[in-house]
């Protein structure tokens, strides 16, 4: 049967990092919401071409825009044994579509990892964050540098810093990250799926209690 975990955390908590670690050891595909998007608007999609006409106007892609891009991805072949949803869900509708879009493809969620960190370590982490211009690869001035300056290890493009990694802008988005998530998590909670972790300690030490916490069945 197909496993499917949810990870959820603050911007900058690292999910994308761990979503990675996490797909490598469970032999999992990642499926992130925003990979996705830039995907379909890449490639002009139908999809792509309907949630352009939305952000071009400033406004913000419908779900129904979104739950049609995670359906047609989880479709997939490469999709067969499971997936990590990394981005969606955000909010407890999304999260009820979700379940009644996996009971169609004969799964459930079996667990979701909810990576917590503090503001000020937010804040701080966001606020030095590199990201190529290629790949969407994530560093850090500090904590993740690249082996050459401004250069991303991967693809050699330029790096740069986002222009809303500045503090008021980061402590906005983490607190409307809290007001969306919050009933996110009791959904789950209720569900008993559940898992947390202390996104503060190494990244190594994060993913191994990551693959601790999850059900025994989905560590390999």
């Amino acid at each position: 049967m197909a496993a499917y975990i949810v990870i959820l955390g603050p911007p900058g908590a690292g999910k994308g990092t761990q979503a990675a670690r996490l797909c490598e050891r469970l032999g999992l595909l990642h499926v992130s919401s925003g990979d996705l998007f830039r995907e379909h608007l890449k490639n002009e999609t139908q999809l792509g071409r309907l949630a352009r006409g939305y952000i071009d106007r400033g406004g913000l892609v419908p779900d129904d825009v979104t739950i049609a891009m995670i359906r047609e991805r989880l479709s997939r072949p490469d999709a067969a044994a499971g997936a990590l949803l990394d981005g969606f869900p955000r909010t407890r509708p999304q999260a009820e579509e979700l379940d009644r879009m996996l009971a169609e493809l004969g799964g459930r969620i079996d667990a979701v990892a909810v990576i917590r960190v503090s503001m000020p370590v937010l804040i701080r982490r966001l606020m030095g964050r590199l990201m190529c211009r290629a790949g969407g690869h994530i560093y850090h001035l500090d904590y993740n540098p690249p082996r050459t300056p401004g250069v991303c290890d991967v693809d050699g493009t330029e790096l740069y810093q986002r222009s809303d990694d500045d503090e008021a802008t980061v402590t906005h988005r983490i607190q409307v990250y809290l007001a969306e998530t919050a009933p996110l998590i009791a959904h789950y909670r209720m569900r008993r799926a559940v898992v947390e972790v202390d996104g503060e300690r190494s990244i190594e030490a994060v993913t191994d209690d990551l693959l601790a916490a999850l059900p025994k069945g989905l560590a390999r």
